[in-house]
């Protein structure tokens, strides 16, 4: 692959709404709507509980409403049934039952323009009838309460994967945000890996340890994906996978999806971050939740956003996105790179993607850096359905 490096940046460089005849603009959106797209994580459903709002309603707080939705050109969002690590060991599988019940009612409420999609052909489905496809991803695996029995259940309510840990290393996966416990996946861990492949349901590595995803990758008999992580070489978070991880990904045949928090993507935006939050951790004095992209149910959003705008963090931009990509793609082959923005899920966004609505910036950015439209389909979504379709088939 011969991607060229980053372009400067000019004038509404971004802005691809009105675009002029037969300029890189008009293919960016020719490309992106013919594309097949898959957003790999959204945490909306979280926003709307806490929120008490619908997805067509206004809310200050959205980064993703109804609306910015529809144009992004999004075919298929994962609608994240994130368990806030309070919940463990304290009705976490109910939780996530609460925030599964709003996804499927949203897509209950706008049949005209929603489709809730369990399997490949789903998506297919709403890309040919023009709606956005709605799809269940848990977040945080401590919401099966160490219970195969309630993994199946999940499954049969509609979850097509799991991210098996969020910060907080649970009874059987350590997290990549909490000390070890378990020297990666215990013999339970794997049994859920396992028990994934036959279900069908797609195990997801964002938010474990390095060594629990080797382990996950020796145990598990199909693709994975990481949902939602960028790339350690470019901004060296925990969250973020090394180049050695991508390579171990792309021989398993799964996909990293890059996530668009500035202090993801963004080397000084991480420093800043991280160090804010290790000074949080010794102090406990400021309201930094359980999370470096959300605060838990103990905390207040308002203060937790407050807080992190007093940090003075440096701001990402789509540019930064597309270095993600291109970085993945460059070492772990073209095929293995898909995106997973996080949306209502993380304080800071690139400046110039404030909402859902930007995404075909991103198109038009990896063809302004010379990605050719083949491998720029399968970022936004092509590799993910091939994932999805090899798990899909995998099962038992």
């Amino acid at each position: 692959m011969e991607y060229h490096t980053r372009l400067p940046d000019v004038e509404d460089a971004g802005k691809i709404d009105k675009p002029m005849p037969g300029s890189t603009t008009e293919n960016a959106l020719s490309l992106h709507r013919r594309a097949i797209i898959v957003d790999g994580h959204c945490d909306t459903p979280y926003r709307l509980h806490r929120r008490n709002v619908h997805l067509d309603e206004h809310d200050t707080e959205a980064q993703v409403d109804l609306k910015s939705l529809e144009e992004s050109g999004i075919t298929a969002s994962f609608f994240a049934a994130y368990v806030p690590p309070h919940y463990a060991g304290r009705g976490a599988a109910r939780f996530a039952g609460r925030l599964i019940d709003i996804i499927k009612t949203e897509a209950a409420r706008l049949p005209d323009r929603l489709a809730f999609c369990t399997d490949a052909a789903g998506i297919d489905a709403a890309k040919r009838n023009g709606k956005v496809a709605l799809m269940i991803g848990i977040e945080g695996g401590h919401a099966i309460e160490h219970s195969l029995d309630l993994l199946r259940d999940f499954y049969a309510r509609g979850v097509r994967y799991m991210t098996l840990t969020h910060v907080n290393t649970n009874t059987w996966c350590d997290s990549s945000g909490d000390a070890p416990v378990h020297n990666g996946l215990n013999d339970f861990g794997r049994d859920v890996v396992r028990t994934m492949n036959d279900l069908g349901m797609i195990v997801d590595i964002s938010h474990v340890s390095d060594k629990a995803f080797y382990d996950v990758i020796e145990t598990t008999r199909v693709p994975i994906m990481a949902s939602h992580s960028s790339c350690r070489a470019l901004c060296s978070h925990p969250r973020n996978m090394t180049d050695d991880m991508l390579r171990a990904l792309a021989k398993n045949g799964g996909v990293c999806m890059i996530n668009f928090f500035a202090a993801f993507l963004n080397q000084k935006a991480a420093e800043v971050v991280m160090h804010a939050q290790k000074r949080s951790k010794e102090s406990e004095a400021s309201p930094r939740g359980d999370t470096e992209e959300m605060p838990d149910d103990r905390t207040d959003w308002d203060s937790y956003l407050e807080w992190f705008n007093t940090l003075g963090c440096p701001q990402a931009s789509i540019d930064d996105i597309a270095d993600h990509l291109i970085h993945a793609a460059s070492v772990a082959g073209a095929d293995h790179v898909g995106i997973g923005s996080d949306f209502d899920g993380v304080p800071a966004l690139p400046h110039d993607l404030p909402t859902a609505a930007q995404l075909p910036r991103i198109t038009e950015r990896l063809l302004q850096r010379k990605v050719n439209e083949g491998d720029i389909e399968k970022i936004l979504g092509g590799n993910f359905m091939r994932v999805f379709r090899a798990v899909e088939a995998g099962r038992k």
